[in-house]
């Protein structure tokens, strides 16, 4: 639900009261602890446990063994489940920014900008894409933990559930960490890096940018390899190579793209600012 409060029109209803759980792999722990109803809508879902299957409702293509699968726009029969629903324990963990999508950076481009030719800004890093709950996936929270205050961090995707539990303070009077959204807002996070590189004149490749991307599926593989297409160079992927990657397919990425898998600890040099 984290995005959804982004949405002008969601926010006009006090219902939409605050965003629930973390990444997509830990909702068959968090859902039986939610008492209402739970609607789906993307292939994210997991097959539902005895203890909320009857709660668990999924929209157009999406549906699994035990769920509702709702074939039309009508979602009566979730609203009334809503309605005799015991109420959900109020657990209050935190409050946090969201919204930075590409047209907002964008509009503030400027500002961004003049922050850099000040040095108040002086690197941009991506760090986001997919999560999972396989080893190695805290390198991402390692990475951002260790950007330097003078830097920004991008997010998107569940891999921002990896990294935004932690307090990054402002630089040039933004948040550290600007949240653009969910995986399918990757474009945005393009356009961002074209709109920069056209406002100062240069290339993508040559803006102090790095991007960190985490991948578990097919989305995350389509964000790499739209990102290959345009000739982005230097992008670090993991925590394991996609399957397609293999060892001749790697070399040759690393040759033209300069392509990394993620290492066990994030490299020293990735926090090094360009003087």
């Amino acid at each position: 639900m984290l995005p959804a409060h982004s949405y002008p029109k969601l926010r006009a209803y006090s219902h939409l009261a605050g965003h629930y759980g973390g990444p997509w792999q830990n909702q068959q722990f968090e859902f039986p602890l939610f008492t209402g109803p739970i609607v789906a809508t993307t292939n994210c879902v997991l097959i539902p446990w005895e203890s909320y299957k009857d709660r668990l409702f999924t929209t157009r293509v999406t549906a699994v063994p035990g769920g509702t699968r709702l074939k039309t726009s009508d979602f009566s029969s979730v609203i009334e489940m809503a309605k005799t629903s015991p109420p959900l324990v109020e657990r209050k963990v935190r409050e946090s920014t969201i919204g930075f999508s590409h047209n907002v950076i964008l509009g503030i481009a400027e500002k961004v900008v003049s922050a850099v030719k000040s040095g108040e800004i002086r690197h941009f890093y991506l760090i986001g894409g997919c999560d999972g709950a396989e080893v190695g996936r805290n390198y991402f929270t390692k990475a951002a933990a260790a950007a330097p205050n003078e830097s920004l961090i991008l997010t998107l995707g569940c891999g921002k559930y990896r990294i935004r539990n932690h307090d990054y303070g402002t630089v040039a009077g933004l948040p550290r960490l600007l949240d653009m959204g969910q995986c399918n807002d990757a474009y945005g996070a393009i356009q961002v890096a074209v709109g920069l590189a056209k406002a100062f004149g240069c290339g993508v490749n040559d803006l102090p940018l790095t991007i960190i991307l985490s991948w578990f599926e097919q989305k995350a593989v389509a964000v790499l390899l739209t990102l290959l297409a345009l000739g982005v160079k230097g992008i670090r992927v993991g925590p394991v190579a996609p399957a397609f990657i293999t060892p001749n397919v790697f070399k040759v990425l690393q040759e033209k793209f300069d392509l990394k898998l993620t290492e066990a600890e994030p490299p020293a040099e990735l926090f090094q600012l360009a003087s």
